[in-house]
Protein backbone atom coordinates (compact mmCIF):
# COMPACT_ATOMS: atom_id res chain seq x y z
CA UNK A 1 0.00 0.00 0.00
CA UNK A 2 1.34 3.38 -1.11
CA UNK A 3 1.34 6.38 1.93
CA UNK A 4 -1.34 8.26 1.25
CA UNK A 5 -0.06 10.57 4.51
CA UNK A 6 3.31 11.67 5.28
CA UNK A 7 4.39 8.22 7.27
CA UNK A 8 5.87 10.31 10.10
CA UNK A 9 2.61 12.22 10.77
CA UNK A 10 0.45 9.00 10.08
CA UNK A 11 3.50 7.72 12.74
CA UNK A 12 2.83 10.83 15.02
CA UNK A 13 -1.42 10.42 14.58
CA UNK A 14 -0.95 7.01 15.58
CA UNK A 15 0.69 7.79 18.60
CA UNK A 16 -1.87 10.14 20.00
CA UNK A 17 -4.60 8.24 19.68
CA UNK A 18 -6.14 5.79 22.39
CA UNK A 19 -4.22 2.54 22.62
CA UNK A 20 -5.72 -0.66 20.91
CA UNK A 21 -6.24 -3.65 23.48
CA UNK A 22 -3.15 -6.10 23.74
CA UNK A 23 -5.54 -8.84 22.09
CA UNK A 24 -5.09 -6.49 19.17
CA UNK A 25 -1.73 -5.96 18.44
CA UNK A 26 -1.55 -9.58 19.02
CA UNK A 27 -4.14 -10.31 16.20
CA UNK A 28 -1.87 -7.61 14.35
CA UNK A 29 1.81 -9.58 15.06
CA UNK A 30 -0.66 -13.02 13.87
CA UNK A 31 -2.23 -11.44 11.18
CA UNK A 32 1.72 -9.61 9.29
CA UNK A 33 2.63 -13.24 10.43
CA UNK A 34 0.43 -15.23 8.49
CA UNK A 35 -0.11 -12.98 5.03
CA UNK A 36 1.81 -10.81 2.52
CA UNK A 37 -1.43 -9.32 2.50
CA UNK A 38 -1.48 -7.92 5.74
CA UNK A 39 -1.79 -4.30 4.40
CA UNK A 40 -5.66 -4.85 4.30
CA UNK A 41 -5.78 -4.95 7.93
CA UNK A 42 -7.13 -1.66 9.25
CA UNK A 43 -4.30 -1.57 12.00
CA UNK A 44 -4.79 0.96 14.92
CA UNK A 45 -5.37 4.48 13.66
CA UNK A 46 -8.22 3.55 11.64
CA UNK A 47 -9.36 0.68 14.13
CA UNK A 48 -10.00 3.82 16.84
CA UNK A 49 -11.80 5.58 13.90
CA UNK A 50 -14.40 2.88 13.59
CA UNK A 51 -14.80 2.43 17.50
CA UNK A 52 -15.32 6.11 17.61
CA UNK A 53 -17.64 6.32 14.62
CA UNK A 54 -19.75 2.94 16.54
CA UNK A 55 -19.82 4.97 19.85
CA UNK A 56 -20.74 8.11 18.25
CA UNK A 57 -23.82 7.15 16.34
CA UNK A 58 -24.86 4.69 19.54
CA UNK A 59 -24.94 1.88 17.17
CA UNK A 60 -26.13 -1.68 18.53
CA UNK A 61 -26.28 -3.54 15.59
CA UNK A 62 -22.76 -3.55 12.76
CA UNK A 63 -22.78 -5.02 9.81
CA UNK A 64 -19.42 -5.60 8.28
CA UNK A 65 -18.61 -6.53 4.39
CA UNK A 66 -15.21 -8.14 4.57
CA UNK A 67 -13.83 -9.55 7.78
CA UNK A 68 -10.35 -10.41 6.77
CA UNK A 69 -8.57 -11.40 10.55
CA UNK A 70 -11.32 -9.69 12.77
CA UNK A 71 -9.22 -6.35 13.89
CA UNK A 72 -11.84 -4.36 12.60
CA UNK A 73 -14.48 -6.34 14.04
CA UNK A 74 -13.21 -6.73 17.09
CA UNK A 75 -12.28 -2.96 17.32
CA UNK A 76 -15.78 -1.66 16.73
CA UNK A 77 -17.70 -4.31 19.08
CA UNK A 78 -15.38 -2.29 21.72
CA UNK A 79 -18.12 0.33 21.63
CA UNK A 80 -21.04 -1.58 21.53
CA UNK A 81 -23.39 -1.80 24.75
CA UNK A 82 -23.75 -5.21 25.50
CA UNK A 83 -26.61 -6.56 24.14
CA UNK A 84 -24.97 -5.50 20.84
CA UNK A 85 -24.17 -7.68 17.53
CA UNK A 86 -21.54 -7.53 14.60
CA UNK A 87 -22.63 -9.60 11.65
CA UNK A 88 -19.64 -9.96 9.76
CA UNK A 89 -19.12 -11.48 6.18
CA UNK A 90 -15.88 -13.35 5.33
CA UNK A 91 -15.36 -15.16 1.78
CA UNK A 92 -11.96 -16.91 2.72
CA UNK A 93 -11.89 -19.96 5.56
CA UNK A 94 -8.35 -19.02 6.30
CA UNK A 95 -9.41 -15.43 7.18
CA UNK A 96 -12.22 -16.66 9.41
CA UNK A 97 -10.25 -19.04 10.83
CA UNK A 98 -7.95 -16.61 12.58
CA UNK A 99 -10.70 -14.34 12.87
CA UNK A 100 -12.89 -16.61 14.83
CA UNK A 101 -9.94 -17.97 17.22
CA UNK A 102 -9.28 -14.40 18.20
CA UNK A 103 -12.84 -12.89 18.72
CA UNK A 104 -13.30 -16.42 20.92
CA UNK A 105 -10.26 -14.90 23.47
CA UNK A 106 -12.35 -11.95 23.28
CA UNK A 107 -14.72 -10.19 25.53
CA UNK A 108 -16.83 -9.85 22.68
CA UNK A 109 -17.37 -13.55 21.92
CA UNK A 110 -21.11 -13.24 22.19
CA UNK A 111 -21.57 -10.05 20.35
CA UNK A 112 -19.48 -11.51 16.94
CA UNK A 113 -21.13 -13.31 14.51
CA UNK A 114 -18.71 -14.06 11.48
CA UNK A 115 -21.08 -15.26 8.38
CA UNK A 116 -18.55 -17.43 6.11
CA UNK A 117 -19.49 -17.16 2.06
CA UNK A 118 -20.19 -14.81 -0.28
CA UNK A 119 -20.83 -11.61 1.06
CA UNK A 120 -23.91 -10.78 -1.72
CA UNK A 121 -25.45 -13.88 -0.63
CA UNK A 122 -25.16 -13.45 3.52
CA UNK A 123 -26.01 -9.97 2.82
CA UNK A 124 -29.38 -10.53 0.79
CA UNK A 125 -30.37 -12.94 3.72
CA UNK A 126 -29.70 -10.95 6.56
CA UNK A 127 -32.60 -8.82 8.43
CA UNK A 128 -31.62 -4.80 9.03
CA UNK A 129 -32.10 -2.61 10.73
CA UNK A 130 -28.25 -1.31 11.48
CA UNK A 131 -26.68 1.26 12.53
CA UNK A 132 -23.63 1.13 10.94
CA UNK A 133 -22.32 -0.96 8.08
CA UNK A 134 -18.83 -0.74 7.31
CA UNK A 135 -17.60 -2.44 3.56
CA UNK A 136 -14.08 -3.55 3.01
CA UNK A 137 -14.23 -6.27 0.60
CA UNK A 138 -13.15 -7.07 -3.36
CA UNK A 139 -13.46 -3.27 -5.21
CA UNK A 140 -15.67 -4.67 -7.75
CA UNK A 141 -18.73 -5.71 -5.71
CA UNK A 142 -18.70 -2.43 -3.64
CA UNK A 143 -21.50 -0.82 -5.79
CA UNK A 144 -23.60 -3.76 -4.65
CA UNK A 145 -22.43 -3.63 -1.16
CA UNK A 146 -23.48 -0.43 -0.64
CA UNK A 147 -26.94 -0.57 -2.09
CA UNK A 148 -27.40 -3.74 0.27
CA UNK A 149 -25.95 -1.73 3.10
CA UNK A 150 -28.47 1.53 1.91
CA UNK A 151 -31.39 -1.11 2.23
CA UNK A 152 -30.17 -2.70 5.95
CA UNK A 153 -28.82 0.51 7.70
CA UNK A 154 -31.47 2.80 9.22
CA UNK A 155 -32.33 6.44 8.48
CA UNK A 156 -29.42 8.41 10.36
CA UNK A 157 -27.41 5.21 10.13
CA UNK A 158 -23.37 5.32 8.43
CA UNK A 159 -22.24 3.74 6.00
CA UNK A 160 -18.37 3.38 5.57
CA UNK A 161 -15.90 2.12 2.99
CA UNK A 162 -12.52 1.70 2.71
CA UNK A 163 -9.56 1.74 0.42
CA UNK A 164 -11.75 4.63 -1.18
CA UNK A 165 -8.40 6.17 -2.36
CA UNK A 166 -6.50 2.87 -3.35
CA UNK A 167 -2.80 3.79 -2.85
CA UNK A 168 -3.67 7.29 -5.02
CA UNK A 169 -4.32 4.73 -7.77
CA UNK A 170 -7.70 6.71 -8.30
CA UNK A 171 -6.59 10.48 -9.10
CA UNK A 172 -3.90 8.23 -11.60
CA UNK A 173 -5.23 8.40 -15.19
CA UNK A 174 -2.84 5.94 -16.46
CA UNK A 175 -3.92 3.17 -14.19
CA UNK A 176 -7.13 1.14 -15.66
CA UNK A 177 -6.85 -1.93 -13.96
CA UNK A 178 -10.93 -3.26 -12.93
CA UNK A 179 -10.05 -2.45 -9.29
CA UNK A 180 -9.33 1.13 -9.49
CA UNK A 181 -12.42 1.47 -12.43
CA UNK A 182 -14.85 0.18 -10.40
CA UNK A 183 -13.26 2.68 -7.39
CA UNK A 184 -13.48 5.63 -9.67
CA UNK A 185 -17.04 4.82 -10.53
CA UNK A 186 -18.11 4.15 -7.14
CA UNK A 187 -16.50 6.99 -5.45
CA UNK A 188 -18.81 9.44 -8.21
CA UNK A 189 -21.83 7.49 -7.58
CA UNK A 190 -21.64 7.93 -3.76
CA UNK A 191 -20.79 11.59 -4.05
CA UNK A 192 -23.53 12.53 -6.35
CA UNK A 193 -26.01 9.67 -4.34
CA UNK A 194 -28.60 12.12 -3.17
CA UNK A 195 -29.78 9.42 -0.54
CA UNK A 196 -26.88 10.23 1.75
CA UNK A 197 -24.53 12.99 2.37
CA UNK A 198 -20.77 11.40 2.49
CA UNK A 199 -17.31 12.91 3.72
CA UNK A 200 -13.95 11.40 2.13
CA UNK A 201 -11.66 10.91 4.64
CA UNK A 202 -7.74 10.50 4.00
CA UNK A 203 -7.32 8.23 6.84
CA UNK A 204 -4.59 5.17 6.06
CA UNK A 205 -5.96 4.05 2.26
CA UNK A 206 -8.66 6.23 1.90
CA UNK A 207 -12.42 5.71 3.79
CA UNK A 208 -15.83 6.71 2.90
CA UNK A 209 -18.09 7.79 5.46
CA UNK A 210 -21.87 8.30 4.02
CA UNK A 211 -25.04 9.35 6.83
CA UNK A 212 -28.40 7.53 5.50
CA UNK A 213 -30.91 10.36 4.70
Amino acid sequence: MADITDPDLERYATEHSSPEPLLLVELAQATRDFSASHGMMVGRLEGRFLKMLVAAVGARRVLEVGTFTGYSALSMAEALPADGEIITCELDERHAEIARRFIARSPFAERIHVRLGRASETLAGVDGPFDLCFIDADKVGYRDYYEHALRLVRPGGLICMDNVLWSGRVIDPADTSPDTAALREFNNFVAADRRVECVMVPIRDGVSVARKL
